[in-house]
């Protein structure tokens, strides 16, 4: 298992050997962190997945990205280890310490293990409700479990499967999505409490650095629908139970040139002002992480996206939400060597000033 976890030098070493134009690192939390990440959503659960996977991680992060996202549901843990052998290969390497890397997963959905040849049910059975990691009533209709002691059970799956002892950001994954069809919002929120405390407790331990929610509806939508979820209120509960210095800094949310609801809709309420999630989550300090930038491939079919800067469409689609106030990084899916290539194409040049990006939106929404 390979110690330690992100830091300030340790980034901040990373993006000045990165040899990067420097304009594309933010700093957050004292961490000096790449504007565009990589994420491990799609593929098969194969072999020959696992191996594309790890190169493509790997050629990421040597190209100058240090913002590595995944989850253990992803390709029925296969994710995780994938990336769990990049990093190491590139640490035995000596290409990188584990100081400069920012690792992020996400747990709640229920998984099985495609490395075990069992069927999803007959693994649940087996390694879930036979040892009480799940008990009846636990699981909702979709296939999402946010009990203490479930997402205990999976943080140390994924440390495993990732070969680390701490992982940088622990996201509850798409929880308001996964419950509010089984149970009240009262009966989530108190949920959601329990799980913070026990990732306040994970922190206390060393397993995680900050936690936080990997979402889809539930920052865009408005107040009405009955997936809305106030980051005041939620930052205001992460307060009460870890102080001050309590770990929920980060979200996670789709966002890109035709999901714009987090940069155009003011759906959150802070005092009696509405704002967007971005503006709300920068004035809350939140990190904000964005999913889905090219639509699985759809936004790259010519005359979907308004062209601008004379940038091919996979570097428009980044360009824009990189350079969106509020906005960490998108984390764009990445495989093939020629894909990774194409994409961090976006690392030789800066994102676009706030009063130019501010332009342009007014242009594009006129």
């Amino acid at each position: 298992m390979i110690s330690g976890f992100a830091t300030s030098d340790g980034t901040k070493k990373f993006a000045q050997n990165s040899g990067i134009n420097q304009d594309n690192f933010n700093e957050f939390e004292n961490l000096t962190l790449s504007n565009v990440g990589i994420g491990t959503y799609l593929g098969d659960a194969d072999a020959r997945t696992d191996e594309l996977v790890t190169d493509a991680v790997k050629q990421s992060i040597i190209s100058g990205v240090n913002v590595v996202d995944t989850a253990i549901n992803y390709r029925s843990q296969k994710a995780e280890r994938s990336v769990g052998k990049a990093i190491s290969e590139l640490i035995q390497e000596g290409k990188i310490s584990r100081d400069q890397i920012f690792l992020s997963t996400k747990n709640g959905y229920v998984t099985n293990d495609a490395d075990v040849q069992l069927g999803f049910w007959e693994y649940v059975k087996e390694e879930y409700t036979q040892k009480d990691v799940i008990k009846e009533g636990d699981v909702t209709s979709g296939y999402h479990c946010m009990t203490p002691t479930y997402l205990s059970d999976q943080l140390d799956r994924s440390l495993k499967n990732l070969g680390l002892e701490c992982v940088d950001l622990m996201y509850l994954h798409n929880a308001v999505e996964g419950q509010i069809k089984d149970i009240s919002k009262e009966q989530f929120l108190e949920n959601l409490k329990s799980v913070f405390e026990l990732y306040e407790q994970k922190r206390d331990e060393g397993k995680i650095k900050f936690y936080g929610m990997a979402t889809w509806e539930c920052f865009r939508v408005p107040k009405e629908n009955s997936q809305y979820l106030s980051l005041e209120e939620t930052v205001n509960m992460a307060k009460k139970i870890g102080g001050e210095n309590h770990g929920f800094r980060f979200i996670q949310l789709p966002f890109n040139m035709h999901y714009d609801q987090a940069l155009l809709g003011r759906n959150q309420l802070l005092g009696s002002e509405s704002v967007s999630i971005l503006e709300a989550a920068m004035k809350l300090k939140i990190g904000v992480f964005t999913s889905v930038p090219l639509m699985q491939g759809r936004l790259l079919v010519p005359g979907v996206m308004p062209d601008f800067n004379g940038l091919k469409p996979s570097l428009r689609a980044l360009q824009f939400i990189r350079s969106s106030p509020g906005v960490l990084a998108p984390l764009v899916g990445q495989k093939s060597s020629d894909h990774v290539s194409e994409n961090l194409e976006i690392m030789k040049i800066a994102p676009i000033p706030e009063d130019e990006f501010l332009t342009l939106v007014k242009k594009l929404t006129s």
